[in-house]
């Protein structure tokens, strides 16, 4: 991914207000030439997160709320819906988005499962380890990338349908 800029992220937010967008707070650290997407969430709100990413030729980001639901006769393992990496106990969170536009203003939102600390490109990379035993993949490291950005992708088109 390519280096943002604080006023490029803060005006890519597209199920906020301005306002949000302009008092939460951004990563100090990013690895930039190891992301996909950005991804982050609030260490003063720790229901909140925030994705931005390159979609089409456009950037977009969208506020999340972590879900804190506890997941009862579930497995001891769940997998993120983007990365398809494997997490033990709480390594993967419900986050929910709410819709672009005036369907998210009317409430409607949509939700996917993701690594708790959206750090989806990292683990594809082995950047990251998951705390659970790491499968074996057959997939190479650039199919991997290309399958999160896919799933991302139709995320956030989900997310710009309202």
């Amino acid at each position: 991914m390519r280096a943002l800029t604080e006023n490029e992220i803060r005006a890519s937010f597209v199920n906020c207000s301005k306002g949000d967008a302009k008092r939460m707070r951004l990563p100090r650290e990013t690895p930039w030439e190891d992301l996909d997407f950005l991804g982050w969430r609030d260490p003063g709100a720790p229901d909140r997160g925030y994705l931005v990413a390159e979609h089409g030729e456009q950037l977009v980001g969208i506020a999340l709320r972590a879900s804190t639901e506890v997941r009862r006769g579930f497995s001891k393992s769940t997998v993120c819906s983007v990365c398809v990496t494997p997490h033990s106990g709480s390594g993967v969170a419900l986050f929910v988005a709410a819709r672009a536009g005036a369907a998210g203003r009317q409430g409607n939102s949509v939700g996917t499962y993701l690594c708790s600390d959206l750090a989806c490109s990292l683990y594809v990379r082995g950047l990251r380890l998951s705390d659970f035993r790491q499968r074996i993949e057959t997939l190479s490291e650039q199919e991997r990338i290309e399958r999160l950005t896919t799933n991302i992708g139709g995320f956030l088109d989900e997310i710009l349908a309202g």
